[in-house]
């Protein structure tokens, strides 16, 4: 959890992240921006830096392009829609709030009581969001290589288990492409139940290799369901 900035040393951290992050930032404004979450501000009206939305919308655009560029490069036999599907899968929201988990930034971010207390999917946003907002201030600070450098360390080794793994393909295509080299067989889907009323409904759909039910799934579509059904048959299946 972020600590509170009255138990805290801002100027210390600042220290420390550059460290983490292997940056040494001509301007650290831009790094105190990229931690700022838009809650700390509404809680600090006495803090000065903006919030780190617009670094963040800048390192999005950074990843995206040091991440196809990598990409074309090492695999130049892959069509368009592979590759475009395979970035997907590396700078989606859990691969770079991973990162940010690994990389030990947690503790340093500036946000409100309220959202330090948030875990799960929210604070996977935060963490990723953060990500981007990191890159951004290297961009601003020192320009590309910089940029370019911090993402080929944290993120590039990740896509050799992508692809391996075939996680940049949606779990139903990944299950039928397994299940047709395991046992040659395509995987059939069928509604097992529905409940709650019908602005509140929820599927549970089983994911079936011939007649053995392989794994259920529950979502709020059928296709979500499927979706989860056909991740938790790749699970049980070992595949």
């Amino acid at each position: 959890m972020s600590k509170d900035s009255n138990e805290r040393n801002i100027e210390a951290d600042l220290t420390t992240l550059e460290t983490i992050l292997g940056h040494k930032f001509n301007d650290r404004n831009h790094l105190l921006t990229a931690i700022t979450h838009r809650s700390y501000l509404n809680e600090h009206r006495e803090a000065t830096q903006d919030h780190n939305e617009r670094l963040e919308f800048l390192g999005d655009a950074v990843l995206e392009l040091v991440v196809t560029d990598y990409l074309f490069r090492t695999y130049p036999d892959k069509p368009e829609g592979d590759l475009t599907a395979i970035r997907a899968a590396l700078v989606n929201t859990v691969s770079l709030s991973e990162s940010a988990l690994q990389l030990g930034v947690n503790e340093y971010l500036l946000m409100s009581k309220g959202e330090s207390k948030d875990t799960g999917r929210a604070r996977q946003y935060i963490l990723a969001n953060v990500f981007e907002a990191f890159i951004g201030a290297m961009y601003l600070d020192q320009g590309y290589d910089p940029a370019r450098d911090f993402i080929a360390k944290h993120l590039f080794s990740k896509t050799e288990e992508i692809i391996k793994k075939r996680l940049w393909q949606d779990p139903k295509s990944r299950f039928q492409e397994m299940a047709q080299e395991h046992v040659n067989i395509t995987p059939t889907y069928e509604t097992i139940s529905q409940t709650g009323p019908d602005h509140d409904r929820v599927f549970t759909v089983g994911v079936f290799l011939k007649k053995e039910k392989v794994a259920e799934g529950k979502g709020r579509a059928k296709q979500e369901a499927e979706q989860e059904a056909a991740l938790k048959g790749i699970e049980v299946k070992g595949w």
